[in-house]
């Protein structure tokens, strides 16, 4: 009897591991469609235009074939993070000085915001560009996320206070999306729900699709994940030729690899 027990148990295990396995190893083949060299710090992407955004020595840069947009800011400091979800008005963030500046689509500056003047106390960490002339903030004052319409200078709270720390975090026009310490995935509309949308796995660098998936990175590899998936364990590993590289983007199934001299564009078609 036991012995029989002990090979049904056996037989159960074997069939979970394998179940286990096949569903972590499924693999993404993207397609190269582009290759070039680039002398930059950091890559920050491209836009709906095709035009490429580059960090070089605290240089904000757009560029496309022969065309060269340049803006830097020595008085503000280092360059925290540029939002470019909209290439008609860019978010420049300035951590240092607690300020932004919006910028046109020739990098020319249309306003500049100094959160330490406004009325309501504001030490801004996270930013990025929110609809109706409105910008997502994360004040660290209160710990919340809110809203603040430059055109008005107008600041409002969304959230209630969080209460664990952010380590990444990710805005679209209606969401403000972030990741705690503890690897828990949440949103915020411009109403203020907050929903929580999983547990993620250990990442080193992580882009989010949607609110359903995302790409990561860990020990030097690229994954694909769905938490839609019906198959809650499934991970799809991106192969791509590169062994190392420093940063990745993906926006409209183009998978952009970014190393200390080139760029390989991807195109991907997710499970």
């Amino acid at each position: 009897m036991n012995k029989t027990l002990n090979n049904f148990l056996l037989l159960i295990f074997i069939a979970c591991f394998f179940s286990v396995c096949l569903g972590q190893n499924q693999k993404v083949k993207p397609i190269v469609i582009s290759h070039s060299k680039i002398d930059a710090d950091i890559f920050l992407g491209y836009d709906s235009f095709g035009y490429s955004y580059f960090i070089k020595n605290n240089v904000f840069t757009k560029v496309k074939g022969s065309e060269v947009f340049e803006y830097k800011n020595i008085s503000l400091g280092n360059l925290t993070k540029a939002d470019l979800q909209n290439p008609l008005k860019i978010v420049l963030f300035y951590e240092d000085f607690n300020s932004v500046v919006l910028l046109d689509n020739q990098l020319n500056k249309i306003t500049e915001i100094n959160f330490s003047q406004s009325n309501i106390p504001i030490v801004v960490t996270l930013i990025g560009m929110s609809t109706q002339n409105q910008l997502w903030i994360y004040n660290t004052l209160n710990q919340q996320i809110g809203l603040f319409d430059y055109l008005k200078n107008e600041y409002k709270t969304v959230s209630t206070p969080l209460t664990e720390n952010i380590q990444y975090y990710q805005t679209d026009f209606n969401n403000f999306y972030w990741i705690d310490k503890k690897n828990n995935w949440f949103s915020c509309d411009i109403f203020g729900k907050v929903t929580a949308l999983g547990k993620l796995p250990d990442f080193d660098k992580i882009i989010i699709v949607n609110s359903h998936q995302y790409v990561f990175s860990k020990d030097g590899f690229l994954f694909f994940k769905d938490i839609s998936d019906t198959n809650s364990d499934t991970i799809s590993e991106v192969e791509i030729l590169e062994k190392t590289f420093d940063k990745f983007c993906y926006k409209d199934q183009i998978l952009s690899i970014f190393t200390s001299k080139d760029i390989t564009n991807y195109k991907i078609v997710t499970p």
